[in-house]
Order: structure tokens, then C-alpha cells, then sequence
């Protein structure tokens, strides 16, 4: 089979566009049909196409950091996606660059003998207004809801439901839900646990809460409600880039994504990075 490869490459990065110019040489050297993001297609004079056009491609990789890679999945959905690590830490990147080439033409080979390549399924979250009609894009990391600004008199009364049930209302500056993905990242900052990357849950976290509760581990079909109340607004974000203003009093329902992330190839040493954050 020819296979369809998509390359996006970290903006404003030479290193990063240099990899990408030496995978292009290289895939289509021997035969693949290859295409790269625009901003590196302006850089290499090579095919270009927008990030999300790339979604359905045999492959996508992704070169830069963890950032990178959130940013291309929030485009291709599913389709097979390997991070080449030009950051610190690496959490989703397991390629260093040095083994890039190696790694996806591999890939690519073993594209073209079976059809198919192995991968892990990332779980995604989704968040819905109750009564009201609209939805963010999949989070690949974290759901927040918050007031209209952090810090004393900036945050809201967030009422936490699992199932029906509550677990905590207080005055906090937000409540947010990550996935095992997302636990390295905000979750982290705000005192969350560390969830392994396989494990099949979600934690629920408080922000700076007034009565806080510890935060909450559950499992992924949980039936999670988050209330707003006594601020004139606030904001629901999915991963950091996808923003929902809320005329309180609102709820919002965080599910899973109907859509996973497919990643491929070699995985990560999650203690490994574990030392390399700060």
C-alpha cells in the first residue's frame, strides 16, 4: 500500500523543520505520499495542508513538545499519531530526535505490510452545557470550569456531582476534571495525584477551594456535573485553548469524548519524565 504520512512540525523551530525536512527526503524517497503542516511547507517548499486535513492519513507525526503534539491531536482525532520529543519533559513524545528516522520509516514498513500499526488508546474528555446547546472541543489533558478571574474575589461557588450525588460545593477559583494524560500537567499544579498513564480512571480536583475535599478519582463512564454559581461569569476551557463563557447559574456535564487519541510506536518511560519535572 502507499502510505499517506503527515508531518507538523513545532512553529518557528529550525530544529524541528530540519527533522521534518530530512523525514520528507526520506519517506518519499521510498514511495510515501507525504505532506507537512503550512507553516513548515513555507519553510522546506514542500506539500502543505492544514494540520486538520491531515486527519485520516495512515500517519501524523507530531515534532516538538507535549504542546505540539496536544495541538495536532485536537486536529486528526484518531488518526495514528507518533511525537518526536523536542521538549523537556516528554510525557507523549517517546522519540528522541536522533531515532526519528528510524522510528517512522519502521513505522511507515510496518504500515505497508499489515495495514495497520500498534498503538494505545488516550482517553478524551468532552464538556457539554446542561439545557444549553453547546459543546468544546475533546480535551486530551483537562476540563476547567472557573470564574471570571483567579485570586481573591475572582472565583465562583462550583457544585461538584458524581452520579447524582454530591461530592463538594465550595467558593474555589475552579474545579477541574484530567484524564491519566492530563495528570502530569494543571492537575498537577493544583496538588492533583499523578494517575498512571494506563489506567482506566479520571480525577476531580479542586482549585484554591475555601472547603475543599481532596481531590477525586473515579471511574471514566462516571456521570460528572459541574455547577456554577455567585459570579456573574465564568468559563469552561478544554485544554487550555477552547473556551465556553457561562452566564451562572450554569452546569456543565464532563464525559468522555466519543473519539480517542491513537498513539503509536514506542511509548515513554513515565518515571523517566517523572524526574524531569520541576
Amino acid at each position: 500500500m502507499d502510505v499517506a504520512v503527515g508531518i507538523v512540525a513545532q512553529r518557528e523551530n529550525e530544529r524541528a523543520q530540519t527533522l521534518a525536512g530530512s523525514l520528507v527526503e526520506t519517506l518519499e524517497r521510498e514511495g510515501s505520499n507525504v505532506v507537512v503542516d503550512e507553516a513548515t511547507g513555507e519553510a522546506l517548499e514542500a506539500t502543505a495542508v492544514p494540520v486538520a486535513a491531515m486527519a485520516g492519513r495512515d500517519l501524523v507525526v507530531s515534532i516538538g513538545g507535549d504542546g505540539t503534539l496536544l495541538f495536532t491531536a485536537r486536529e486528526v482525532g484518531s488518526t495514528p499519531l507518533l511525537g518526536i520529543n523536542l521538549g523537556e519533559v516528554g510525557f507523549l513524545n517517546a522519540v528522541a530526535p536522533a531515532d526519528a528516522v528510524d522510528v517512522v520509516t519502521a513505522l511507515v514498513t510496518e504500515l505497508e505490510e499489515t495495514g495497520t500499526v500498534a498503538g494505545r488508546e488516550l482517553t478524551r474528555l468532552r464538556a457539554t452545557g446542561v439545557g444549553e446547546d453547546w459543546t468544546l472541543e475533546p480535551a486530551l489533558n483537562e476540563v476547567v470550569v472557573h470564574g471570571p478571574r483567579r485570586g481573591n474575589g475572582g472565583g465562583a461557588t462550583v457544585d461538584i456531582r458524581v452520579d447524582g450525588q454530591q461530592y463538594a460545593e465550595s467558593h474555589a477559583d475552579g474545579v477541574l476534571v484530567a484524564t491519566p494524560t492530563g495528570s502530569t500537567a494543571y492537575n498537577l499544579s493544583e496538588g492533583g495525584p499523578l494517575l498512571h498513564p494506563t489506567a482506566e480512571t479520571l480525577v476531580v480536583t479542586q482549585m484554591a477551594a475555601t472547603e475543599s475535599m481532596p481531590p477525586l478519582v473515579v471511574e471514566p463512564d462516571t456521570e460528572l456535573t459541574l455547577t456554577v454559581s455567585d459570579t456573574d461569569t465564568a468559563y469552561v476551557i478544554s485544554d487550555g485553548r477552547n473556551r465556553q463563557r457561562l452566564e451562572p447559574p450554569s452546569t456543565v456535564s464532563v464525559s468522555l469524548a466519543a473519539e480517542s487519541v491513537r498513539l503509536v510506536g514506542p511509548r515513554g518511560n513515565f518515571f523517566d519524565a517523572l524526574d524531569k519535572l520541576e
